[in-house]
């Protein structure tokens, strides 16, 4: 965007220093301090992981407030949550008491400031609320009628969210708001209804305040005549809305100054946009770009395996983590035979006595379960970082409640949760009538059901008439197949699977992969109903541990500090610990099986892994498994491409086989080859695996595969064929 010729920025134009040199200056290095007293231009302050953001970005205000005298009140400071801004504000008034009026909010509780001053000109009273999910779903439910089941309403609800995230607003063309993934129809009857509440959601506390912008000139002058210093924490992690609200509130005098990291963009999933923070100095001309390259986490093996690591993403502005720690230990990489071996090896470590100092990572919440299940039965504590315990999730107890009751045909709890779980049209009416059945007649929930189902409304009737038939073939499985078999058939006939799938889509989570681990969690118990009765005794052992807490606070604060942490890559961020454990490390685990066909996919998996490196202080431990039970089923697993960018001299290897060229016969990484169904393809990684050759082939079509050439014909081609 072409700017106009820039007057003097106020911070250049403030009193002289009120502080000849202070304290809160001289606790920076050289380029912390540049970037805290730096004036005039649009800063971008490229703020590498460990290196004191945090601190620069809180001192910078102080400095503008303490020593150049701006008023407080002239100063906007935006972040992503509550706590981030509660935490900056503390931190400057810490520094300059007097600071008190510095405006420091989130994107969103910015907008809904700015929309309380100029809500009539989008048409809200000043009592206008905002709408939460729910709120937005009951709706959407009145604008798409009664027959649309919440899991529909929350995935439009979702689509809708989007569109405004991309900054998309209802009045905007039809094909635009098609493009952006959302039927145009459903977008504006939803957006009418809305406005005709006089209330907003969330993504209007970004659409609307930018459309008042950008249509009332006189307001826009003003807003920036209140804020003529603008500093945007994380900015890595904003979307387009949110750029389009900053550059309209970006103005000749507006000093502008952004911090953040493009290698730590790992929120795309969430509407963040990595090419707000690339594209900073072309949309903002005249930037400095100020990198502050100095870690003072991690040892410099670990930031020579994240640098090298991410330097492989072509999508980045480019710095190097350095450190005046010492070198530290060599990076571990551990190849180990599966997910249960790689739960026991992790255990092994952590029984050193400094289970409290470390993290192990993983790329998905279903990968938790191996080590939830390890450490319970071994007695080691620990907590779970941003979920509930494996048999305390929404979707495991569901399908265990069906389990349950083919165990126990009298279970009034299990048979309460999952008779129209998904919907099947009975309400809560026709469940009580059902129950008060039972209690008076006696024999199992199913009798009751059958003789209650007569009294039921139609859809209710029909709705029973299917679960009771779903029960009862069910029940002749019990003692004639796996109870891993049982429990697939289970989440796959009565719906859940199907249904938590489709969730999943809508709010990316991860729910059908919990069910999937299930069935591996099943498969040790053998057939029958005593392998039933046993699983479900363990699981049961398990859930009330994690519900009550005893694996974390038995011991009381000593314990405490001893509990090994369990947590996704994702929610590491802003974390950091003496020992981490990045688990997992194969092709279609981490990267996901998602990012294979996309570079822009790959590019942000390989920054999920530089966060997850880089939360490491003093020792680093890479792992994967030559197989994986995956859906019930054993899958031999090639090592993660991110393996081969970690360098040999920052680390060691232990377990590893080798795969030299003469041991690989002909199918050596790079080398061209042919399938008869998918075409030309270039060989990824060539592995054995209990003495058998494995070859993992990329297709010019985007395809990945993966083959045993002694049973497959892969011929041999010059790749410029």
């Amino acid at each position: 965007m072409a700017e106009p010729a820039r007057e003097a920025s106020p911070a250049r134009e403030a009193s002289p220093a009120r502080e000849a040199s202070p304290a809160y200056l001289s606790a920076l290095n050289a380029e912390q301090r540049r970037a805290a007293e730096h004036r005039g231009s649009p800063l971008l302050i490229l703020a590498g992981a460990g290196s004191g953001k945090t601190r620069v970005i809180t001192t910078k205000i102080a400095y503008l407030v303490g020593s150049l005298g701006m008023s407080p009140r002239s100063i906007l400071a935006v972040t992503f949550t509550n706590k981030a801004a509660q935490e900056m504000k503390e931190r400057v008034l810490a520094m300059v008491p007097h600071a008190e009026e510095v405006m420091v909010r989130t994107f969103h509780s910015f907008g809904a400031w700015f929309l309380r001053v100029n809500c009539e000109l989008v048409g809200l009273g000043r009592n206008f609320l905002i709408y939460d999910q729910d709120d937005s779903i009951g709706l959407l439910k009145s604008a798409l009628g009664d027959e649309e089941d919440r899991g529909s309403l929350r995935r439009t609800y979702e689509e809708i969210s989007r569109v405004k995230d991309l900054g998309i607003p209802g009045d905007a063309p039809a094909e635009v708001i098609a493009a952006a993934g959302c039927s145009p129809d459903v977008y504006r009857s939803y957006d009418e209804r809305l406005r005709a509440t006089g209330n907003v959601d969330f993504g209007d506390l970004i659409l609307l305040p930018t459309k008042i912008l950008r249509e009332h000139a006189e307001v826009r002058e003003r807003t920036r005549q209140r804020f003529p210093v603008i500093l945007v924490d994380e900015y890595q992690d904003s979307n387009i809305a949110q750029f389009e609200l900053l550059r309209e509130l970006y103005g000749p005098s507006t000093y502008l100054c952004v911090v953040g990291d493009d290698d730590q963009s790992i929120y795309r999933f969430r509407g963040a946009e990595v090419a707000n923070i690339l594209s900073f100095p072309k949309v903002f001309p005249g930037t400095e770009i100020i990198r502050l390259e100095q870690n003072y986490r991690s040892t410099q093996s670990i930031l020579d395996v994240a640098s090298a690591v991410v330097a492989h993403n072509a999508g980045r502005l480019g710095k190097k983590l350095w450190t005046e720690a010492p070198a530290g230990e060599p990076v571990t990489i551990a190849c180990l035979g599966d997910q249960e071996e790689e739960a026991s090896f992790c255990g092994r470590l952590v029984a050193d006595g400094f289970a409290g100092s470390t993290a192990i990572l993983y790329r998905m919440n279903a990968q938790s379960r191996p080590f939830e299940e390890y450490f319970f039965h071994l007695g080691i504590p620990f907590r779970l970082v941003g979920t509930v315990g494996f048999y305390s999730r929404e979707e495991v107890r569901d399908v265990v409640a069906f389990l349950k009751l083919l165990n126990n045909p009298k279970d009034e709890v299990s048979f309460r949760r999952i008779v129209n779980k998904p919907a099947r049209g009975i309400g809560a009416a026709s469940v009580n009538r059902i129950v008060a059945e039972w209690r008076a007649g006696g024999g199992s929930l199913l009798d009751a059901g059958v003789r209650a189902a007569g009294s039921l409304a139609a859809r209710a009737r029909a709705g029973l008439t299917a679960f009771l038939s779903l029960l009862a073939e069910l029940a002749e499985l019990v003692e004639s197949v796996p109870l891993a078999e049982l429990a697939r058939t289970v989440m796959v006939r009565s719906g859940l699977h199907a249904s938590y799938e489709s969730r999943d889509r809508a709010d990316d989570t991860s729910k059908a992969d919990n069910l999937e681990e299930l069935v591996n969690a099943t498969l040790r118990y053998g057939s029958g109903r005593e392998a039933l009765h046993q699983f479900l005794l363990n699981s049961a052992l398990q859930s009330a541990a994690e519900q009550s807490g005893t694996q974390d606070d038995e011991g009381g604060a000593e314990a405490a500090r001893a509990r090994v942490t369990l947590i996704t890559l994702h929610n590491t961020k802003g974390l950091e610990f003496d020992r981490v454990i990045v688990t997992g490390l194969e092709e279609g685990v981490f990267p996901h099986e998602s990012s294979s066909l996309a570079a822009d996919d790959v590019e942000e998996e390989r920054r999920l892994f530089y966060v997850g490196i880089t939360r490491a202080r003093e020792k680093l431990i890479l792992t994967w498994c030559r197989r994986r039970r995956l859906f019930g089923r054993w899958s031999e697993m090639a090592p993660s491409r991110f393996l081969d960018e970690v360098p040999a001299q920052s680390s060691r290897r232990i377990g590893w086989e080798p795969d030299g060229e003469s041991d690989l016969e002909g199918f050596a990484p790079g080398t061209g080859v042919f399938h008869d169904e998918y075409g030309p393809g270039i060989v990824e990684r060539s592995w054995r695996s209990e003495g058998n050759l494995l070859v993992q082939v990329r297709f010019q079509s985007g395809r990945v595969a993966r083959f045993l050439p002694k049973y497959t014909t892969l011929e041999r081609i010059a790749t410029g064929d």
